[in-house]
């Protein structure tokens, strides 16, 4: 290994230790009783961060119908500096991130981590909050928290009991009525209210809160700093810019226009033809003959989604082991459909299926690997950059796009794809971003003669990938993602939508951080005037996964650029 690149880092063997003891904080204890308001429970602190998921009760009115309890909480994940202040309004500032589509708090862990350890470097000491939608709250996450996969498996697809508890099976569109009405208007007065509880004194807010988001979190930033929650535009302590210091923006822009994002929602999502307008549309929402969930039938849906957290806890508790969780899982469409998507090599084999993924020989890691590398996944919007294949023969990958290929939709990606070419042969194992380059790296190439990758386009570590996936209380991804909340954003001129942006100078109100991935959905085709800093070889959700330390043995540029922006008066 190349020592040169490590320095600074934690060993593997304490940093694996350190995970382990995180997740055995699964049986938290809350700091208020159950029926309190609010309550904080511990995740764990190491690296100097302290890790606490905090709920504040903020029930839905009464027009949104019956939903389950815990819907009328709002939840989030507190990072703080383990030396700094206890009380949030006594930090030196407050990030708040929105997460983007599909997205939940979890996603945020290793950037978080990443800028509360910078800043404590620096002397300063801040917060990063990572949301939760409302929406997440229909996620059961008992059978990953056991952290064992076979468990996890029986428990979400087999109807076994965990600790007492009987899955209760994923959520169809007649349980989601509430959902209807939960568009841009109600998750941005869910940020406020969590705001206005958290931190009471707004003099407190506008001095140190940073709002931001990734993805789709910017664009809800930019309806947030557009709004007015009293209903009254000429008092202006409530509009949204007055809650905030400064926006921030990773791989997206603070908008109120979908338009920067094109190519991060499938086309074979079950989204509505907004063409027919926001009252058919809402009609549609309100009883139930639209999907009240986002989803596509390939990954996209709370039954293959869960498989990503699964695989997190396989790698993450035995990465080097190898991996059963094909073989394990059961047999349906769903899961059929999305193995043959991410698995075959060429359109004979998804046709065929065989070989199938279960035919091929791989480690925890690598399965993990092959879920949400850039080099594997092809989806834009899921990429991460971990590094690569190791141990036997690879070869392109061409579903459901040709490499090289001149024409790939942003949606795909710019990467070459690739693929373990051996089933029943070698355990195919994963060599980690900080290994790819080294003297014993086998440098696989595609077949017209292009490097699968380098070590510049390496800059997540799997095992942060991992924790962040399966030893989060909140998900990394959302299960049931509002589609009223993409319709909203699509239908922005209808007047429904329009008079939620109240002050429209919001945008401007307030200076705004860029950060975009250089091989990210936005990569060229951001207004030079937004000055943005550029995480060269970086992918879509590298901004959010990014290891501290990169193989150019500099420190990551993402959470580097928040902590400076951070320091701004």
């Amino acid at each position: 290994m190349n020592t040169s690149r490590s320095r600074g880092r934690t060993p593997r063997t304490l940093r694996v230790a350190a995970l382990a003891v995180l997740l055995t904080t699964g049986a938290f204890t809350p700091s208020a009783s159950a029926d309190s308001a609010r309550t904080e429970t511990p995740v764990g602190t190491s690296g100097g961060v302290t890790e606490t998921v905090v709920r504040v009760k903020a029930p839905l009115p009464a027009s949104f119908g019956a939903r389950p309890a815990a819907c009328d909480w709002l939840s989030y994940l507190r990072y703080r500096s383990s030396s700094g202040p206890a009380s949030s309004a006594d930090a030196d500032r407050v990030l708040v991130a929105q997460p983007g589509i599909l997205e939940g708090a979890g996603a945020f862990d290793s950037v978080a981590r990443n800028t509360v350890t910078r800043a404590a470097e620096q002397g300063r000491h801040i917060e990063f909050w990572a949301l939760d939608r409302r929406s997440n709250c229909l996620e059961d996450r008992t059978g990953i928290a056991s952290g064992d996969q076979h468990t996890a498996v029986d428990y979400y697809y087999r109807g076994k009991q965990v600790e007492g508890r009987t899955f209760a099976g994923f959520v169809g569109n007649d349980k989601l009525g509430w959902m209807a009405k939960l568009g841009i208007e109600q998750t941005v007065r869910d940020e406020y209210t969590l705001l206005a509880a958290e931190l009471p004194d707004q003099g407190v807010r506008k001095d140190k809160v940073l709002c931001g988001g990734h993805s789709l979190g910017g664009v809800i930033t930019g309806y947030f700093a557009t709004a007015d929650f009293d209903g009254d535009p000429a008092t202006t302590a409530d509009a949204g810019h007055n809650q905030c210091a400064g926006y921030f923006a990773l791989d997206t822009t603070v908008s109120t226009s979908l338009g920067d994002l094109s190519g991060s929602i499938p086309d074979d999502t079950n989204l509505p033809d907004v063409g027919l307008g926001y009252g058919v549309v809402q009609a549609g929402l309100d009883s139930g003959l639209l999907p009240r969930s986002l989803s596509a039938p390939v990954l996209l849906n709370p039954e293959t989604m869960t498989l990503l957290a699964i695989a997190g806890v396989g790698a993450l508790h035995n990465p080097g082991g190898e991996a059963d969780l094909p073989s394990h899982l059961p047999a349906n469409t769903n899961i059929e459909a999305t193995n043959r998507f991410l698995f075959s090599k060429d359109t004979a084999t998804f046709l065929t299926g065989s070989p199938a993924v279960k035919d091929f020989r791989l480690t925890n890691e690598a399965i993990l690997g092959s879920l949400m590398d850039d080099q594997s996944v092809p989806l834009a919007f899921l990429q991460s950059s971990v590094g690569f294949f190791d141990g036997g023969p690879i070869t392109d990958k061409n579903v459901p796009v040709t490499n090289g290929s001149s024409s790939q939709p942003g949606l795909f990606g710019t990467e070459y794809k690739a693929i373990p070419a051996e089933p029943h042969g070698p355990l195919y194992t994963w060599r980690n971003y900080d290994r790819v380059g080294d003297p014993d790296d086998p440098g696989y190439r595609s077949s017209d003669g292009t490097p699968f990758t380098a070590a510049g386009k390496e800059v997540t570590d799997i095992q942060e990938l991992a924790r962040s996936m399966a030893g989060q209380p909140l998900d990394f991804t959302e299960q049931y993602f509002p589609t009223k909340l993409v319709t909203d954003l699509e239908l922005a001129t209808s007047p429904q939508v329009k008079r939620l942006i109240v002050h429209p100078d919001g945008l401007t109100a307030n200076p705004t951080l860029t950060v975009l991935a250089g091989d990210g959905l936005l990569a060229g085709r951001v207004p030079a005037d937004l000055h943005p800093v550029v995480a060269d070889g970086y992918q879509h959700l590298d901004v959010l996964t990014a290891a501290p330390v990169q193989n150019n043995g500099r420190p990551e540029p993402v959470s580097t650029a928040l902590t400076e922006f951070a320091r701004t008066p």
